[in-house]
């Protein structure tokens, strides 16, 4: 079985970084934008290069959220979008769609260089392949599509994959990179700008009005445009917990083991095993991510990191692993980002979020698409972006995934109906019971401490499920996701899990 390494990310840590929690709050600004990951840092720049001044709040650090653990694969090739966008939608809009990252792409890569931004990044084919033979033609058809819209596709049975590869969509010209470092470069220039950014503060809802009113956990303040960029929207008057679909996938990544010659960056199809190279203080590094789950399910997660680098060091020889670490997507119901305002009647509360796997140019277009909307410029790919828009393609993927927020919803409480002795719960080991009418979330440390929180996500009731990987309790019903003292890890929840006294959690018998 292969050794795990300490949860950590590549880009988190080759990146030192600036402390900006020490920051007083002001009590009013104009634009606010919320979240410092690469959809409300690019906003965040290009609104105070128009001149507008702006805040940004970050509950963590700049880029150490979502952003800080992607696979950072800077590219328009979505997977196979391209053919599904043009028949459920139009040519027209699969070939907006595109062109539309190929210019975050694009604007990331000019960027960096006018502002000196060493991001390492570099050009190089990005491909989507198939090692089942039968699936050739569906490769097919997506470079046709993905070409006709424009895109800088094609059709290839060659990849120099150690796999056996049966077929890929080929795109020239795309790009890797460090995304912390992108992240942090920009957030410099941003503040030379005039901009300010104010770590270690966490947003917990939204007034809308002129102006708008901002509630943070460092009081509160009054602006004229509010951006939420939180990866997942912590305000629930959108209803985008009922339109998105929380999933994760897991990275492992080592030094490029020898022999191994790779050009390029890799998706599979049907596995989403995906592979590109990285470096890390100069040495060539392989990151390998897959082992896809929605967030919350109850999986053995430690198991599915197993398997990844079991399926590294097989088909790609890495046997040195030296970090590991998760990304969470949220996915929309039509596969096209969310990027507009908050919800119909609002003028001054926009969002973006909804990027799949692909939010470094997922993010930077929104970025692109808000500047414009906040400084009320024409744009016209905000129909095609428009949260509030409704497919009748998107009803059956809607449907579906309520059903899944039901299930959880019904079948865990029934699940957690027994009484579990806490006594007999191991080190490193957590579990949802029951004690009395107490939803209770038990971990014990490797240390023998037993800490217990209400299992109750703070967002809208769902029980918790023990991620015994990253010893966090995570939502199945909208991704929220706490630590085991039940501080809030990840929205859309923005209270944490309750702590439970010793009486609250007998009945389980807590020895």
């Amino acid at each position: 079985m292969a050794e795990l390494p300490e949860f950590r990310s590549l880009w988190i840590d080759t990146t030192p970084a600036p402390d900006r929690s020490s920051g007083s709050l002001p009590t009013e600004a104009d634009v606010v934008v919320i979240g410092a990951g690469i959809a409300g840092l690019t906003t965040a720049y290009l609104l105070a290069e128009a001149g507008r001044p702006v805040l940004v709040l970050e509950a963590s650090t700049v880029g150490g959220g979502v952003s800080g653990h992607t696979t950072a694969k800077l590219t328009a090739q979505h997977g196979l979008i391209y053919r599904r966008l043009s028949e459920q939608k139009s040519l027209a809009d699969a070939a907006a769609y595109g062109a539309h990252q190929l210019a975050a792409l694009n604007w990331v890569a000019a960027t960096a260089r006018s502002l000196g931004i060493d991001c390492e990044l570099e050009r190089s084919a990005g491909y989507v392949y198939t090692t089942d033979p039968a699936r050739r033609d569906t490769l097919r058809a997506e470079a046709d599509a993905a070409r006709a819209a424009g895109l800088p596709a094609s059709y290839t049975d060659s990849v120099d994959l150690p796999l056996p590869v049966a077929g890929a969509v080929r795109f020239a010209d795309q790009a890797r990179f460090h995304p912390r470092r992108w992240l942090l470069g920009l957030a410099e220039r941003f503040e030379a700008l005039g901009g300010r950014i104010i770590e270690g503060v966490r947003a917990t809802g939204v007034r809308s009005g002129r102006p708008a009113v901002v509630r943070t956990t460092a009081g509160v303040l009054r602006a004229n445009q509010v951006v939420v960029a939180t990866h997942y929207p912590f305000l629930d008057r959108g209803l985008f917990f009922a339109r998105l679909d929380p999933v994760r996938d897991l990275v492992v990544a080592g030094p490029l083991p020898t022999g191994l010659a790779l050009s390029g960056m890799y998706l599979d199809a049907d596995t989403h095993h995906s592979v590109r190279l990285a470096s890390a203080s100069g040495e060539p590094m392989l990151v390998v991510g897959g082992e896809h789950y929605r967030v919350g399910d109850s999986v053995d997660v430690r198991a599915r990191y197993v398997r990844l680098a079991e399926w590294a060091r097989e088909h790609l020889g890495l046997t040195d692993l030296r970090y590991r670490w998760s990304a969470h997507d949220m996915s929309t119901v039509d596969g096209v980002p969310y990027v507009g305002r908050y919800h119909p009647g609002s003028r001054n509360l926009w969002v973006a979020t909804g990027f799949g796997q692909w939010g470094m140019t997922g993010g930077t277009a929104a970025g692109l698409l808000l500047r414009d909307l906040v400084l009320e410029r024409p744009n016209e790919l905000a129909d095609l972006y428009d949260p509030n828009r409704l497919s009748l393609h998107a009803v059956p993927s809607l449907a579906s995934d309520n059903l899944t927020v039901a299930k959880h919803l019904a079948g865990d409480h029934l699940r957690a109906l027994v009484s579990t002795d806490l006594a007999e719960l191991s080190p490193d080991e957590g579990v949802v019971t029951r004690a009395g009418a107490t939803m209770v979330a038990a971990y014990r440390s490797t240390a023998g401490e037993l800490m217990c929180v209400s299992a109750r996500c703070t967002h809208l009731g769902c029980l918790v499920a023990f991620n015994n990987a990253e010893r966090s309790w995570d939502c199945p019903c909208h991704g929220s996701r706490f630590a085991v003292d039940g501080s809030v890890l990840q929205g859309p929840a923005v209270r944490p899990l309750r702590r439970l006294s010793a009486e609250e959690s007998a009945g389980t018998s807590v020895g």
